[in-house]
Formats: C-alpha cells, sequence, structure tokens
C-alpha cells in the first residue's frame, strides 16, 4: 500500500464531492488531507492526499468514468514531495534570520534524503500571531513551530498552549521578554541557530533529540 495525491477537475454542481468520496471508500482509502475550491464559474477543483492505496489503476479508472470529472491527474503525496515542514512566524528581521539558518541546515539533510520545507510570514501584534498559531492545525504536514520576535505573551502564549495541546509539534522560540518562553520546547538567543537547531529537532538524520534536554533548554 502507498500514499498519493489525486487532482480532479470537475464540473461546478450539487453532490460531485459525495460521489468522490464514495468511490474512495469503496476502495477502503483513507482521505488524509483534502483542498476544494471553485477555479472558474463552472469547474472546481479536488486535491486529495491519500493513504493505504492498493489498486490506483482501479481507483482511477472509477473516478474519470464519473460524468462530474472533467480531468484527473495522479502526483505523488505532498508528504513525499514537501516532507515536514516548519513554520516561522513573527517580526521581519529576525523571521529572515531563522529562515536562513532553517534554509541551510534543511538543505544539509535533504541532500541525505530528507525533506523538510520552511514557511515564513513576518508578522507583528499580538492578536495577528495569536490567530497565525491557532492556524496552525488547518495546515498539513508541520513539525515544528518558530516563534522569533522581540517579546511575545498574552494572548500568543494561549495561542501556543492550546495548539501544543491538539497538535504534536515542537515549539522553539528566541530568548525574549514575554511568558512564550515558558511554552517553549527549545529557546535560542542567536534566530540563526534557532533555525538550524529547529531543523536538526525534526530531522530523521539527525541525532538531537529535544525530549532529552529534560528542561534545560535554552541556548
Amino acid at each position: 500500500m502507498e500514499s498519493c495525491s489525486l487532482t480532479l477537475k470537475t464540473k461546478e454542481k450539487e453532490g460531485v464531492l459525495g460521489e468522490i468520496t464514495d468511490i474512495i471508500s469503496k476502495f477502503g482509502i483513507n482521505i488524509s488531507y483534502a483542498h476544494v475550491y471553485v477555479e472558474q464559474v463552472d469547474f472546481g477543483t479536488v486535491n486529495l492526499e491519500l493513504d493505504d492505496v492498493e489498486d490506483i489503476d482501479a481507483l482511477v479508472r472509477e473516478l474519470e468514468a464519473l460524468d462530474s470529472v472533467v480531468e484527473l491527474q495522479c502526483h505523488g503525496s505532498l508528504n513525499n514531495i514537501f516532507g515536514k515542514r516548519i513554520i516561522i512566524l513573527g517580526g521581519g528581521a529576525q523571521v529572515s534570520a531563522v529562515a536562513s539558518g532553517a534554509i541551510s541546515e534543511a538543505d544539509r539533510h535533504n541532500i541525505r534524503g530528507e525533506r523538510i520545507s520552511v514557511d515564513t510570514i513576518p508578522l507583528v501584534g499580538e492578536d495577528n500571531i495569536a490567530e497565525a498559531i491557532l492556524a496552525l492545525n488547518r495546515l498539513p504536514r508541520v513539525k515544528a513551530l518558530v516563534l522569533a520576535g522581540s517579546l511575545m505573551g498574552g494572548r500568543i502564549t494561549d495561542a501556543v498552549r492550546k495548539i501544543k495541546a491538539e497538535k504534536d509539534l515542537i515549539v522553539v522560540t528566541l530568548n525574549m521578554p514575554g511568558s512564550v518562553t515558558d511554552e517553549a520546547d527549545l529557546v535560542v538567543t542567536d534566530p540563526t541557530q534557532a533555525g538550524v537547531m529547529t531543523v536538526m529537532a525534526i530531522a530523521n538524520t539527525a541525532v538531537f533529540d529535544v525530549k532529552r534536554l529534560k528542561g534545560k533548554n535554552k541556548f
């Protein structure tokens, strides 16, 4: 059994998604991620990440036979293409420095067979950052969050506490004033090093294990 990704261009009408999922369910396939959107006035696009696929050819034949399916493409799974995902949030200067370290270290591991991708967005304001943290539940493949700023607490800390209770991910922060560092798995002073250590913490090709720090998590 394997994982794969399907992109279906469909007619924009009622019941299309139900027809597609009924067929997938008949094959005993798990849908791990779905993204549905209207591409044009009369057409929509459905992106599906599938697990436990035994006979992809038979599945494709049945889906293509649907009158509502205009075009179907089969791809490798996003997990296999982009792999584990690191999200970096915070102030622009700090975000760029963390990203520099993370991208350089990810490149070293990806050459050795890993797939680690790095996403960044400079944000200011307690509400904006807290909202972005809570939105991680709606993003696939996220394995680590880096908070890069000069002062974070309040609603940001509440959001970190909530997302850690709901999602299995590592949280790294820069060494800064504010209560958010109390919720972090790693607190790193140098932003470039924070990016490097975050990649090491999630890479299978590294020997760094955050859980073995036992409270000694400030660097």
